[in-house]
């Protein structure tokens, strides 16, 4: 049969092909699934350890063609193997994946049914500006130091291995932190929810191997502890002051005070929902509470 005959034939059954709405959401699915997989290893080493795999997929083909029965062995243990092997690989980036699952936009639902958050944005905000007037006198002073804004993913190990502080947040107490030979200035310090919750923590260092050699060990955890969470995390350099930031894998440099604040509102507060006067309580509060008199 030729090729335009082989072809007629499958166009002539495509009638008769059965589409329920379910295949369609499962094929929706799976290509989402496959798309956001792509997307989510495509600038990170598990896209090279892809590579490999697909060759390896290639080299079986190949000695199973040949018939070698040894190497055949050995690629059979492999693969039959595949979903170990799998997870021993990509174990940093399933644990990205399900950390991202999990704080996810379902805390909207929460603020939804729960009603504002004025009060929330209205102490973030202020440590925002406390944060930014401090880290641009330890730029002006060259003083080295390093700030984790915490987001949704929670820090607790991060945590663990400093000293608990739980205090509100200004420019003079960041300032003493960081203050050259002082017991903390060292390690980085974390806020959550615009309180200081530590100091003196050890961040991940990038194993990012294209990074430029200019950057020290501060900007290397920076970015480490951006990769693994959804933290913003802010950094002075000791030997030139320059401010940056650090968010998702991505170093923004040579930020002045301004812009600095501007980087921490929108990101930090993305999620917060502002209510500044309006003093209206959430649906949850309406329905079971009524109006206040």
């Amino acid at each position: 049969m030729s090729f335009f005959e082989n072809t007629a034939d499958f166009f002539s059954k495509i009638p008769s092909i059965n589409f329920r709405v379910t295949d369609i959401l499962d094929i929706c699915l799976v290509a989402f699934i496959v798309y956001n997989g792509i997307k989510l290893i495509r600038d990170t080493r598990a896209f090279q350890l892809v590579k490999g795999l697909l060759l390896l997929g290639v080299g079986y083909f190949v000695i199973n063609a040949l018939n070698m029965e040894a190497s055949s062995y050995i690629f059979e243990f492999i693969f039959k193997n595949i979903f170990i092997i799998l997870v021993i690989l990509f174990r940093q980036e399933i644990r990205h994946v399900l950390e991202k699952v999990g704080t996810s936009k379902l805390s909207n639902l929460s603020h939804f049914l729960k009603g504002g958050s004025s009060e929330k944005y209205k102490v973030v905000n202020e440590a925002i500006i406390e944060i930014s007037k401090a880290v641009q006198r330890m730029s002006d002073s060259k003083t080295g130091s390093l700030i984790v804004m915490e987001k949704e993913l929670l820090l607790g190990d991060v945590i663990e291995t400093g000293k608990e502080i739980d205090a509100k947040i200004t420019h003079e107490l960041v300032g003493n932190i960081f203050f050259p030979n002082s017991p903390l200035h060292d390690g980085a310090a974390i806020v959550r929810d615009g309180r200081l919750l530590c100091a003196g923590c050890v961040l991940p260092l990038s194993k990012n191997s294209e990074l430029s050699s200019d950057l020290g060990t501060r900007h290397r955890a920076a970015l480490g502890m951006s990769e693994q969470s959804d933290a913003m995390v802010i950094v002075t350099s000791e030997e030139t002051g320059t401010i940056s930031v650090a968010v998702e894998g991505e170093l923004i440099r040579n930020l002045s005070e301004a812009e600095l604040r501007e980087e921490l509102i929108d990101y930090i507060l993305d999620d917060v929902e502002i209510e500044k006067s309006s003093g209206d309580s959430g649906l949850f509060t309406k329905l079971f509470k009524g109006k206040k008199k």
